[in-house]
């Protein structure tokens, strides 16, 4: 079986939100077209407590973008974004959600952050989304949403260690680029692990 899993498409990664990613709403449309091509859906979503040791605002002196570390893995402070309950936590209007069958929050212990849709960043505790795959006999991972540097590409690289066939649409994808060309550099990074990159007219 193949499973589509839409990563973060969550008002505040997108324009007008506290932490946007440069065009992250023009993905939308092209996410829903997609989701005809799959029988299983899943989605994660950034969930963080207020007082989350990611956030540059409970560390006093720093800024965002700049690296701590936290508990002994360097960690990028980021500004506040998708506080539990809040509406830049919530899934951006338009989002076709009625197909979704699971939704795998991550980033919710303060202590330790959250890229990957799998695990967090130190590999410490599991969002459910492997198990959940792996019962429903999942072989074939495609990957959309926000942001391809970050939460798409830890995803990635860890469906693909999993054992899942990975793949990223990319054009159903936009990056952060914190830094000039953080986008290509992850893209060759997991096309050099075996990820298959791809676009959504392979698909649709």
């Amino acid at each position: 079986m193949k499973a589509l899993y839409i990563i973060d498409i969550q008002n505040d990664f997108c324009p007008g939100g506290a932490l946007a990613v440069d065009e992250g709403d023009q993905i939308i449309p092209v996410v829903n077209r997609l989701q005809d091509n799959f029988d299983l859906i899943i989605m994660s979503q950034d969930w963080h407590p207020a007082d989350h040791g990611s956030f540059a605002a409970n560390h006093e002196g720093t800024n965002p973008g700049e690296i701590i570390d936290l508990h002994g893995l360097d960690q990028i402070l980021w500004p506040v974004h998708c506080v539990q309950g809040s509406h830049g936590a919530e899934f951006v209007e338009g989002l076709n959600t009625h197909k979704v069958a699971a939704i795998f929050r991550k980033g919710t212990d303060v202590t330790i952050d959250s890229y990957s849709g799998f695990y967090d960043n130190g590999q410490r505790a599991s969002t459910g989304a492997f198990g959940y795959l792996k019962e429903l006999e999942v072989t074939d991972l495609y990957l959309v949403g926000l942001a391809t540097d970050y939460c798409v590409k830890f995803t990635a690289m860890d469906g693909n260690r999993l054992g899942f066939n990975t793949h990223v649409i990319q054009d159903a994808c936009r990056g952060v680029n914190l830094q000039p060309g953080d986008v290509d550099r992850a893209i060759e990074e997991m096309q050099a692990a075996g990820i298959k990159v791809i676009n959504s007219s392979q698909l649709v």
